[in-house]
């Protein structure tokens, strides 16, 4: 088969051709969750998916019903995953220990038995059920652990120290307090929070997941998309072995995983001639990553992802990046990289600017 019939099949399984009456978790779930690094492109990539994307619908989904969680997940990154999974992603997430190598100690000031320390203050402090601030929680872990040398690295906004605790199931995001995050125990407040499953069922749970909105795929591509790689090959195709039966298909040369009940579908996919407009960070981008020549020309790359991790808005045509795009008083500024249909652009172009005025209900 060909990349196009594989990106017209993506484009069906998330939501993007034709768009869903789904809900906000119907969408982390079929996405393998959303990147929520910038709270209002999580929300874009929510509403643009949707039929009748409903204002307001991703922070109750989080706060009110608490169907959803937002912690660091894939990539070190901030995503909206479904509750009831997120233990499964965390779970892939906590194997890659980089916190044991020495460059990391030497980075952050921060060992193993420090991190273990961290993890455990955290768990006490926040074992009552209330958020604590950053600066709240970094306070109560400063006193406990007596490491007051650890004070600056935790505060840091990247949160390199915090997200070890977040893949061990210590911690996740909670509402925000004006400007400033908050952070909860998944445990007190995440109704039926069971904790992390074993590393065999959570491969079996992400990578059936993965597969459903990112395949067809290889356990390399796997790996780049869970922590960008994988220390050692063979954890990756364990996890794949852990999913249970998988069928295989030549995508233009190379063998490429998929699940049994979606290979008929995917075969019968004919290719998309569609424009769509993606908000920054999509998962559509980023389940296949910004190297992927088969999606954005590698001339063009720079132009997706920017400096300091930015992924920038896209315009895809035949399921491919044709353009980015940018918001700017109101209207929609397109830089093509080639000729886009003037028609259906226009269509799309009008289809998501409403979403870009609505106000933001920021994750």
């Amino acid at each position: 088969m060909t990349w196009g019939q594989a990106l017209a099949w993506r484009m069906r399984r998330q939501f993007l051709e034709p768009t869903g009456d789904v809900s906000a978790l119907e969408v982390a779930r079929r996405l393998a969750g959303v990147q929520a690094q910038v709270a209002s492109s999580a929300e874009l990539a929510v509403a643009i998916r949707q039929a009748t994307p409903a204002p307001g619908e991703v922070p109750k989904a989080l706060w009110e019903e608490r169907a959803l969680i937002k912690t660091w997940a894939m990539r070190g990154t901030l995503h909206l995953l479904p509750a009831d999974e997120a233990g499964a992603y965390l779970a892939l997430c906590a194997t890659i220990r980089h916190w044991e190598r020495p460059s990391w100690a030497k980075a952050f000031g921060a060992t193993p038995a420090d991190m273990e320390a961290i993890a455990e203050a955290a768990r006490d402090a926040l074992a009552g059920g209330a958020a604590l601030t950053r600066e709240e929680l970094n306070a109560a872990i400063v006193e406990e652990t007596r490491s007051a040398h650890l004070a600056e690295a935790l505060s840091s906004g990247w949160g390199m120290l915090l997200k070890p605790l977040a893949w061990w199931g210590v911690l996740c995001y909670g509402p925000s307090q004006g400007q400033r995050v908050t952070f909860a125990s998944p445990e007190r407040a995440v109704p039926g929070w069971k904790g992390l499953p074993e590393v065999e069922d959570a491969a079996r749970t992400v990578v059936r997941a993965f597969l459903g909105a990112h395949g067809p795929a290889t356990p390399e591509m796997f790996g780049n998309w869970l922590m960008r790689r994988i220390p050692r090959k063979k954890d990756a195709q364990a996890w794949f072995a852990a999913a249970g039966e998988l069928a295989t298909v030549d995508v233009e040369g190379v063998e490429m995983f998929v699940l049994p009940e979606h290979l008929d579908e995917l075969l019968d996919t004919d290719p998309t001639r569609s424009v769509r407009l993606l908000g920054g960070f999509d998962q559509y981008v980023l389940g296949a990553g910004t190297s992927a020549t088969y999606l954005i020309p590698a001339e063009r790359r720079p132009e997706v992802s920017r400096a300091a991790g930015w992924i920038s808005p896209v315009v895809l045509h035949e399921g491919r990046v044709a353009g980015v795009w940018e918001a700017k008083n109101g209207d929609v500024l397109v830089t093509p990289f080639e000729d886009i249909p003037a028609k259906p652009l226009a269509t799309e172009v009008a289809r998501i600017t409403p979403l870009l005025s609505r106000p933001s209900n920021a994750p």
